[in-house]
Formats: structure tokens, sequence, C-alpha cells
């Protein structure tokens, strides 16, 4: 950031005021009226050149525009921009503001800094682009340099600056940095708290995200879709379905951000019932079935078990983005339809404008792995490096250890460990171990145990297996030590949750809990159970 850095500090004052660049020209009118895709865009700037207008700094400032939109193409964006003599300050501010909502947000600052050393300078509706860019990198460390740039230049009261400074700090969870500015707001601004809420809930800070939602005077629909995304990010799922609940009394009108965290929270808590209302409530209420809720909703009846609804899902979407195909993939392959999961990885191997990506290779390791294809997962491995040139992640590796260890082939799947090109977790060799403990393999269990607690001492699963592993080889005072060893170290296991959905309500409960408001009736219909279970084995 040192360029930055040496750009604030010479680059002079933005100018008192801001050029208004308006147009009629008949080619300008049809690029407003007419042009809505990237294909209409070309003939226009097409067009725009074989007539000249390409010297025209207003008309060509419009392509870019629509380039750099989210109708548009930032790349093609880049390139019109690197082709104008001198772009105006409109120019310089649709292509920062195109980066810094595009995958690429670390160019916005690049051009910003370009940006300084020009003959245009930034004004008041150049920055909060700059700053959303460096809130989606996280990195506020690096933005505050520009947040004193803004203070000195007087510019810290202005809303639409003062509200990208916040969701900059809150999204990289610098939020101390994020209330001493929202405090110094002269009025509780909407979306200065609806950042705050999705930087609180981000960090973990659940509590205190829904005591500023309560504390809000005026609410708006991000900020009910904040809240909600928040319980489920931190696993509060009944929660996030109460303040839907909510939601819907206040009259606050749902959007396809709302659906999709709902699908999220019925998929995380199995809730088919529940998931089904809120795919007909999409229905009947027109929303459009874009890329992300289709894929939430194929992931979201995939996790129920329904996997003939996802199928419908998926086959009848009219647009299928790769993240479809991966979700019907995995949810394939987590179903025990192996078979379907590699014919529909297939065909998205002969799709003509989508390749497979790391999570696909993933969906289809998984298959491998359920169905026991040995052969076919190290083919899958290979081609997935060698024709596709995606490095395998840890979860590719452990996806390969799981189906050798299955195979009983221990030796290669610990070799394969050792040999990764990356660090190895407590999760992949806890993989190995168990593969060890079905069959009975203790020397390796053992090196395999000392990994997973040296990698992760906190965890209980290590101590857990190796002990089961001695007790199965009569090694009884081993197993002990391990089980000693486990409480020293204060490793704790988890307790086992599981949930039931009843009449669209869902219930959950924890291993030994009695924490469920109708505690007492059921432990009696258990006891009840029991003694008529008794009755009929004494028959």
């Amino acid at each position: 950031m040192t360029n930055l850095c040496y750009a604030l500090s010479t680059s002079p004052p933005p100018p008192p005021s801001i050029s208004k660049f308006i147009s009629d020209h008949p080619c300008l009118t049809m690029l407003q009226n007419n042009c809505s895709t990237m294909k209409d865009l070309k003939k226009l700037h097409a067009h725009v050149i074989k007539t000249g207008l390409a010297l025209d700094t207003i008309a060509y400032s419009r392509v870019l525009t629509f380039c750099a939109s989210s109708s548009g193409d930032i790349n093609y964006a880049y390139l019109v921009f690197t082709t104008m003599q001198n772009p105006n300050l409109y120019s310089w501010n649709s292509i920062i503001r195109g980066f810094s909502r595009s995958s690429n947000p670390k160019l916005a600052i690049s051009l910003f800094v370009d940006m300084l050393y020009s003959e245009v300078h930034p004004t008041h509706l150049t920055y909060p682009s700059v700053f959303k860019a460096y809130a989606q990198l996280g990195a506020a460390h690096d933005g505050a340099q520009l947040h004193g740039r803004v203070v000195k230049l007087g510019l810290e009261k202005d809303q639409f600056i003062c509200n990208t400074i916040i969701y900059m700090y809150a999204n990289s969870g610098l939020l101390s940095e994020a209330r001493r500015v929202l405090n110094g707001h002269v009025e509780l601004d909407v979306v200065a708290c609806n950042s705050m809420i999705m930087g609180l809930a981000k960090c973990g800070e659940i509590d205190e995200s829904r005591k500023l939602f309560d504390d809000m005077p005026t609410r708006s629909a991000v900020t009910w879709n904040s809240m909600i995304s928040g319980y489920v990010r931190n696993g509060k799922l009944n929660k996030a379905l109460q303040l839907f609940h909510k939601m819907q009394q206040e009259g606050v009108e749902p959007s396809e951000f709302t659906m999709v965290s709902l699908l999220n929270a019925c998929a995380h808590l199995g809730a088919l019932q529940l998931g089904e209302w809120v795919h007909d409530y999409i229905r009947k209420n027109d929303f459009e079935l874009n890329v992300i809720v289709v894929t939430a909703l194929i992931d979201m009846y995939c996790k129920c078990g329904s996997i003939g609804n996802a199928i419908g899902v998926f086959e009848a979407s009219p647009t299928r983005g790769l993240s479809c195909w991966n979700s019907i993939i995995i949810g394939l392959a987590m179903n025990g339809h192996e078979r379907e999961a590699m014919k529909l990885f297939s065909k998205l191997e002969s799709s003509s404008n989508l390749k497979p990506d790391n999570v696909s290779f993933i969906g289809v390791l998984t298959a491998c792995k359920h169905l026991g294809a040995i052969d076919k997962a190290r083919d899958y491995f290979a081609l997935m490096m060698n024709k596709y040139e995606i490095e395998p992640s840890i979860k590719h590796y452990t996806c390969m250890v799981e189906v050798l260890g299955q195979a009983s082939l221990l030796e290669e799947a610990e070799e394969l460990i050792k040999g990764m090109s990356i660090k190895s977790d407590a999760i992949i060799w806890g993989s190995l171990l168990s593969s060890c403990r079905k069959h009975g393999n203790v020397e390796m269990a053992k090196r395999a145990a000392r990994k997973v607690c040296e990698l992760d001492p906190t965890d209980a699963s290590g101590y857990i297996l190796m002990s089961s592993v001695q007790a199965a080889s009569n090694q009884f005072e081993e197993a002990m030590e391990s089980r000693l060893l486990m409480k020293e170290r204060l490793a704790e296991k988890e307790p086992g949750c599981s949930s039931i959905e009843v009449y669209g309500e869902v219930h959950e409960f924890l291993a030994g809990g009695r924490l469920h408001p109708k505690t007492l009736e059921i432990y009696s219909l258990l006891n009840d159970s029991s003694f008529a279970l008794q009755e009929i084995d004494y028959q």
C-alpha cells in the first residue's frame, strides 16, 4: 500500500463541484433505451467507433458505464477504459465502482491510486466505492489510510462515505472502529446499522446484533434480512424462523435474499415441511428463480433427503449455474445415488459453457467414496489435476484418503497424506484413524492419533478413536490411558444433537439434555414405551 500512502500525501484536494454529463445524441438515446445485453452494447459500441463518437468523452463514458454495471461485463469495461485518451470524472467513478462490486475489488483500489496521479481528482462520490472495495477484501487496516484522508478533507460527515466506512470496518471484524464511526453519526442511520448488524453477526456477537436491531427506530427489508442471515450464520436457526414470522406480522415484504436465508436454515435443520412451504411461497409470489435461489432450493431438498424434489428443481430451472450443478451432484452423492451423480458430472463436463471446478470434484469424489469405486476415484483425481489444472485442496485429499481407507489400502492412504503439497490437518488424519479402527491396524492408528492430537489437542475424537482401537485389540490399559489423557488436556466431545419437525415447528434435542419445554412428557412417554417393550419381550 506504499503507492496509496504516497499518492494520498501528494494529490491535491477534490474540486468543489462535480460536472454533470448529459448528452442528447441519438446514439446515446439508443444506448439508454434499447440496450439491455452485452450483445446489444457491442453493436452500439461498434457504431460509436464507426461514427467517430469514440473521440467524444461523454459518449464513450456512457458505453463504459453500461459495461461496468451489473448487466455488463467488467472486463470489457476495463478494455474500453484503457482505450480512452482522457477519461473524465464520470468514467473514473464508473470503472472504480464496477470493480468494487466485482470478484476483483483489488483492481478498484489500483485504479483509485492511478486516479490520484491523473489530472482528474476524486470527489465525495468516488470514495464510497473504494471503501467498499476494502470491505470486500477485508482490508480495513489499509482502508484506514483512506479514512484519514477523508477526515483531512472534511468529508467524514458525508452520509454515503460514512456508511461505507462503517461497512468496511464491520465487515473486516474491526468492531470497535466501526462503533466509533457509528456513534459519530448525528442520527441512527439505517444503512450504517445494517452494516453493524452484519459485522456483529459475522464476528459471533449475535446477541449484540439483535440488541442493535431492536433499538433501531426504523428498519428496512435489508435490516430484517441481515438479522435473519446472522442467525443462520451463527446456528440460531429456530430464531431465524421466528424472526421471519415476526417480519411477516409487521408487513415487511421479504426478498430473494430472505428466501435464501430461510432455505439455508431449513437445510441445516432438515425441516422439509417448512422448506416446501418456503418453495411454495417463492412460486406464489413470483420470486425470480435466479442461480442463487435455485441453488438454495436444491441444497435444501438434498439435505432434507427429498432428492426427487431436488432433481425436479434442477431440471425445471431456467438458468443452471455451476453452483446448481455442484449442489445436485453433491446431493445425489450424499443420498445414495452415486452413479447418477457420476452421470451428471459427465454431463457437466460435456456442457458447452461450463466446466467442473474444485467443488464439482469434491462431489464426484464423495460419490466414489460411498460407492467404494477406488479406480474411478483415482481417475477423477488425476483428471482434476491434469486436464482442469485444479490444485487439490485438503478436502479432495480427505476424500481420497476415505476411499482408500474403506478399501483397506491404509499404506497408500498414509503415503498420500505424507506426499501432499499442502499442510495436513486433524480432519484428514482423523479419517485415516477411523479407517485404522475399522480394519484393526493398531500401529498406524497410533501414528494417526498422535498427529490428530498434535494438530488439535482439544478435539476429543482422536483420543476416543484411539481408545476404541486399543480396546478392540485387548489393550485395555492403553485404552484407559488415552481416555485419561483426553481429560487431562480438557478435550471435550460435543454432545449429539438431533431435531424433528412437527406441524411445521422444529424441535431440537441434545444428548442427555432436559431443556425442552415438554421434557417431562417426553421422558414419561419413553418410560411407558420401555415398559410396553419389556412386556412384549416377556410374552
